[in-house]
């Protein structure tokens, strides 16, 4: 019979660290909490200090039951949930649930879940953080009085349903705000011109620089006549090489925020996608004869900090099979971001041995692609830098300047394993320039003159929502997945190609909070608020002076907000149609992916209709239709004929109302990593890629 209990979160992990442990020890889980606030009503009491009033979450009897049975059979009760906030409330909550002392050697935490990190947090239970289970107890009230207190005004005043938190009114608020910037914004014309120069009979492409050895920005086409007129005759003479050596530095091994940006950058997953995939790499996968083994650290963490184990290992295993100019003699130290925890150590594979190769068969594919990149990030960022040669070259024609660049890798180090992904710029690449000398003089064989517009900022893609969160200190990075699929679920924002887009409701909400509680919607209260949270779970503050400390000003603006807000009625607005089923008007609702169409007599009818988009394109397989812009299922756009069924013509890219030159079949924009291409569906002609 075995004498010890260890009480985890989830079964996976509960199989894994049983086999570890050996038959003393019986492991079970408690999936998740076992007692939270209730949700029928707020659940605490504000006069009584804030007290939170927990219960037994509905559905939890039987597993609670079973943990108690358990746990009167044991000799001890070890506490192994997560190695975070949220790890030791849940923690404490059971121990308060299976009466065991908190003050007693019963909590136990492991970064990773291996064999030796198990066996060595056992030699060191420690008794329960207060201060720990104090700081989420605090985050956990502050949004209960926030959301239960907002969440019934918007009901009353806007619609049901709707709910305001502290974090996704922010992330909503910043994308309203890019919005507004992009609407505001001025497109401002500015030209470049591109010069090709012969050096016997290859072709070296430059730029225009500037005038006299000043740089010089084209803003009109005159101002490129005016620059080209002063060229006078074909030959342009080299005015000066320089060539440098250039270090490229590896990445830091990636944090719960890095992970996400890297993971919808490279493998176009969504943040949500990417920590249940992270979850299950943590807690154990089967790898046949070894047994269920965790490949990855804890996904949850800020910190880019490594074991001297693990730095011992890597290091070998790059000698083994890069050889010894791949390591490197000095990891670059990572400057500590402000309101950083430091808990754990960054996001790694638990053995740098387990390469992805070998793991292929044990692994899902979204599972392998994942893993494959922690493991390359973390490899790469314990490689030495790499080298890059640089030479820039000015040419020059009675004072007009010409400057071509070009690199090429010297030595790979780093890069051999892994770069970087990166929203704004492509990835280096070899740009190589033939040996060129001063003095020498090259031909010109043709100038090119551009015109191009300023573009306004991007819209927020999930990547760069988080990076900006991150950078503005808001929330916590094991928070920004749930926020953001919150902020989509509720129908504030949706999703356009990708990027986030205001919703009509989404504005409303925004502006009713930013009028009456405008220190929710504040970045900076948000981040000082996470540096309270920092402070108690340090033990500087009681958790208590905090929520005061906010609650006595909030809610005189609850009591503002009750007489002054106004109701808000969003009207559904008229279609120009009408149903096909009753006849009635069709009318433009507010629906959770935007809007649709439907029916003005609800509730007796119930007939829906997608917004159809023409985007102006004759169908090329049959003579009546006109392309349309469709949804699939899972919200991905296509483009199909309007005569559906009777033609089945349909399209991932979006075609274009002009005819392929060389076939005169249908051209498509074809989206690329960096850019949109113009390609027939029928032949090979393509254009120019554009930005």
């Amino acid at each position: 019979m075995a004498e010890y209990l260890v009480i985890v979160e989830s079964p996976a992990k509960a199989k894994t660290i049983e086999r570890y442990l050996g038959k003393k020890y019986k492991v079970k889980a408690s999936m998740g909490h076992v007692r939270d606030l209730p949700k029928s009503q707020m659940g605490v009491e504000v006069k009584d200090h804030y007290s939170p009033k927990y219960i037994t979450i509905r559905g939890k009897g039987p597993v609670l039951k079973e943990l108690k049975t358990a746990a009167k059979k044991a000799k001890k009760i070890y506490l192994a949930a997560d190695p975070d906030r949220e790890g030791e409330a849940i923690a404490w909550h059971l121990a308060h649930s299976l009466d065991v002392d908190i003050h007693s050697d019963c909590r136990v935490v492991f970064n990773e879940i291996t064999k030796d990190a198990i066996k060595e947090s056992f030699k060191h239970p420690r008794p329960i953080n207060m201060d720990l289970v104090d700081a989420q107890q605090a985050r956990r009230v502050l949004d209960r009085l926030v959301g239960y207190n907002i969440s019934p005004l918007l009901w009353k005043k806007v619609k049901k349903g709707l709910s305001a938190g502290r974090v996704q009114s922010v992330a909503v608020r910043l994308i309203i705000e890019r919005e507004k910037e992009i609407k505001k914004f001025i497109p401002e014309e500015y030209w470049t011109i591109k010069g090709e120069f012969l050096k016997s009979k290859e072709i070296i492409e430059a730029q225009f620089y500037g005038v006299e050895g000043k740089k010089q920005e084209l803003k009109t086409e005159s101002e490129v006549k005016e620059v080209l007129s002063k060229v006078k005759g074909k030959n342009f003479s080299i005015k000066s090489v320089t060539k440098k050596e250039r270090k490229r530095n590896p990445a830091a091994p990636f944090i719960t925020s890095s992970l996400q940006q890297e993971a919808a950058r490279k493998l176009n997953f969504r943040a949500k996608k990417t920590m249940m995939l992270a979850q299950q790499l943590y807690e154990g996968i089967d790898l046949g004869k070894e047994g269920t083994v965790g490949l990855i650290t804890y996904m949850r963490t800020d910190s880019t900090r490594i074991s001297d184990t693990a730095k011992e290992e890597v290091s070998q295993y790059i000698l083994s099979n890069f050889g010894e100019e791949y390591i490197t003699t000095k990891v670059k130290s990572e400057k500590k971001k402000q309101n950083a925890q430091d808990a754990h150590e960054a996001i790694r594979p638990t053995s740098t041995l387990r390469t992805p190769s070998e793991l292929k068969q044990y692994l899902s594919r979204d599972q392998l692609r994942l893993y494959k990149l922690i493991w390359e990030r973390f490899l790469a960022s314990q490689m030495s830098p790499a080298i890059m040669d640089t030479m820039t070259v000015d040419l020059e024609n009675n004072g007009v300047i010409f400057r071509a660049t070009g690199s090429k890798i010297k030595f790979p180090g780093f890069m051999k394993v892994y770069v970087e992904g990166n929203d704004d710029q492509d990835e280096e690449k070899d740009r190589i320039l033939p040996p060129l000398e001063e003095g020498e003089e090259l031909v010109i064989k043709d100038f090119e003159e551009n015109q191009h517009f300023t573009q306004p900022p991007p819209r927020y893609s999930e990547a760069r929502l988080v990076k900006t969160l991150e950078e503005l200190g808001i929330g916590r990075p094991s928070t920004y997945a749930p926020t953001l699929d919150t902020i989509q679920k509720r129908g504030y924002v949706a999703l356009d190609n990708k990027r986030f887009v205001p919703t009509e409701l989404g504005e409303i909400v925004v502006s009713l909070v930013s009028e009456f509680f405008p220190e929710v919607i504040d970045v900076d209260f948000t981040v000082n608020m996470e540096t309270s949270l920092d402070k108690i779970e340090e033990g500087d503050i009681d958790w208590v002076k905090v929520i005061d400390s906010f609650y006595r000003d909030f809610e005189k603006r609850l009591e503002i907000a009750e007489k002054e807000m106004e109701s808000v009625e969003i009207k559904d607005e008229p279609a120009g149609e009408d149903c096909e089923k009753c006849g009635h008007e069709m009318v433009y609702k507010m629906g959770r992916y935007g809007k649709f169409m439907a029916c003005s007599n609800f509730p007796e009818c119930r007939h829906t209709k997608a917004i159809v988009k023409d985007i102006g394109v004759d169908c090329p397989n049959c003579d009546n239709g006109k392309i349309i812009e469709r949804k699939s299922k899972k919200r991905r756009i296509f483009y199909g004929c309007d005569q559906y069924p009777k033609c089945e013509f349909i399209s991932w890219d979006k075609p274009i109302a002009r005819k392929c030159p060389k076939c005169e079949s249908l051209l498509v924009e074809k989206k690329l990593k960096k850019g949109i291409q113009v390609q027939c569906i029928t032949c090979d002609y393509k254009e120019d890629q554009q930005k």
